[in-house]
């Protein structure tokens, strides 16, 4: 692939921007204050950091690590002594220097916010030292030799050859010559402080800013640690999450930086919302946890007083009442569209099996009789999506019932995220299979699958017409999954 020089953000960026991470970011901001005030703030981005600095050096394969001793380090800290010899591939010494050196490359990056700096070439280059104090050397290739040979590092500074790496189909991709380089990132920087002025949304911004970055290539090695980097940036900047990958997003990752470089930018962005989003949602789950993990009295009566002040304020109701009202919305938009597919399957197989087929809808009263009905459901739905359901304050629910073949159930379940309810509810969407036990008494459910990769989220803080169409697209996908799940069980 021949390189090219970078190009501004497409024409069409305002388009390209999230519609549901800005109500979801009001939520966290207030919901951030009171973890702030609690002093357990702190412990919940240290563990945070921890896991971005070990899953960096996974992507970038500097390193392998188990899940096990990974959840281990994250929760007790990057010590040597807590990682077994046969958990990795490297000297345990090295692994935890290069998951130390991008641990403090992430705090460099809120100091760097903090201090109110702006981004320059100079500082990359400072990044780029820090991220690779501990890396003393990289792989070159000999191109009339075809052979590849360990060379030193250059740590800090551009690069002096060129780094075009052969793909497995023999493809040479090329990044940017070397002298080009520094008038290229001058051009990135340029280009980025005018976003800035022209409040481009914190996640397009990070998707074209790490895609034009790796696009340069300009170091020798390290260029995705200092990109990923440079994107947590933008959404610290903003008072988001640092970006947030795992070793499960790697092939996505890939994807979505090959789409950019055919001029796709959608698909990166659409995966760092999502990893946002992903953050977003985990953290106003865990923030009740970690109040909880802390057991000094002050902290406890100050939680306690916070929620009676807040149990106190009426507009904590009000929100509420708004959210329930948008609950109302989507739950009758959900009810009729499951409808319109029971009538489509019924009409679909009526010239096949003839007589009552039984696929129909059956949803809970307004009156929330049945508000604790298929909470076993819901909560092993949570559990996969990484979230607590909190069916208590709010629970509604509609549910599409296939009797064909194998009994499946398309369940949507509308509830609170967390275990205080401040006005914001999801919806999940699971699909499983009944069974009869053999007397006929008892309803047996099993393989209860997901539909989503998360629930859909929504607050006070929406816009209706937005938040309809959203829905109505997550609503599609879902149901397109959910059919798929049937049609493998017959």
């Amino acid at each position: 692939m021949q390189w090219q020089p970078i190009e501004n953000l497409p024409s069409n960026w305002k388009e390209l921007a999230s519609a549901e991470l800005p109500p979801l970011v009001t939520v966290w901001s207030e919901q951030a204050q009171r973890l702030r005030s609690s002093g357990e703030f702190k412990t919940f981005m240290e563990r945070l950091r921890r896991e971005i600095a070990i899953e960096t050096g996974i992507i970038e394969r500097l390193y392998t690590l188990d899940r096990g001793i990974t959840r281990l380090l994250i929760e007790q800290g990057i010590n040597e002594a807590l990682i077994p010899h046969d958990a990795t591939d490297r000297p345990i010494k090295q692994v935890v220097s290069l998951i130390q050196d991008q641990e403090a490359a992430i705090e460099g990056l809120f100091d760097f916010v903090g201090g109110q700096r702006t981004l320059s070439t100079f500082y990359i280059k400072q990044l780029h030292k820090l991220l690779t104090q501990n890396q003393s050397s990289t792989e070159a290739l000999v191109p009339s030799k075809g052979q590849i040979i360990r060379v030193p590092l250059i740590q800090g500074d551009w690069k002096q050859q060129p780094n075009n790496p052969m793909r497995l189909d023999g493809v040479i991709h090329e990044y940017c010559p070397p002298e080009q380089v520094a008038s290229e990132m001058d051009q990135l920087v340029k280009w980025h402080h005018q976003h800035q002025e022209q409040k481009v949304s914190p996640e397009v911004e990070a998707a074209w800013l790490h895609h034009r970055f790796t696009q340069i290539h300009p170091f020798q090695d390290g260029n995705g640690r200092v990109a990923r980097c440079l994107a947590s940036l933008v959404f610290i900047q903003s008072n988001w999450f640092p970006l947030v990958l795992t070793r499960d997003d790697r092939a996505a990752y890939i994807g979505a930086s090959e789409q950019a470089d055919q001029g796709e930018l959608a698909p990166l962005i659409n995966l760092f919302s999502k990893s946002q989003k992903q953050a977003l949602i985990r953290s106003l789950g865990l923030s009740e946890q970690i109040l909880s993990e802390t057991r000094r009295t002050q902290v406890v009566i100050a939680s306690i007083a916070d929620k009676l002040k807040q149990n106190q304020r009426a507009t904590i109701r009000d929100r509420c009442n708004k959210a329930e009202g948008f609950a109302v919305s989507l739950f009758r938009i959900a009810s009729e569209r499951l409808q319109e597919v029971a009538t489509e399957i019924r009409l679909s197989l009526q010239s096949l099996m003839g007589g009552d087929i039984p696929v129909f809808t059956i949803s809970a009263p307004p009156d929330g009789s049945k508000a604790y009905y298929h909470r076993y459901e819901v909560v092993e739905t949570a559990k996969q999506l990484d979230y607590f359901a909190n069916i208590r304050e709010y629970h509604n629910w509609v549910k599409l019932i296939i009797d064909v073949g194998s009994p499946t159930v398309l369940l949507l379940s509308f509830h609170v995220l967390g275990h205080e309810y401040i006005g914001l509810l999801v919806c999940s969407a699971c699909a499983y299979h009944r069974d009869e036990t053999d007397e006929g008494e008892k309803t047996i459910i099993n393989d209860i699958q997901s539909l989503s990769d998360s629930p859909f989220q929504f607050s006070y803080a929406d816009d209706e017409n937005n938040l309809v169409e959203r829905f109505k697209k997550w609503l599609e996908d879902v149901i397109v999954t959910g059919l798929e799940y049937w049609n493998k069980s017959l």
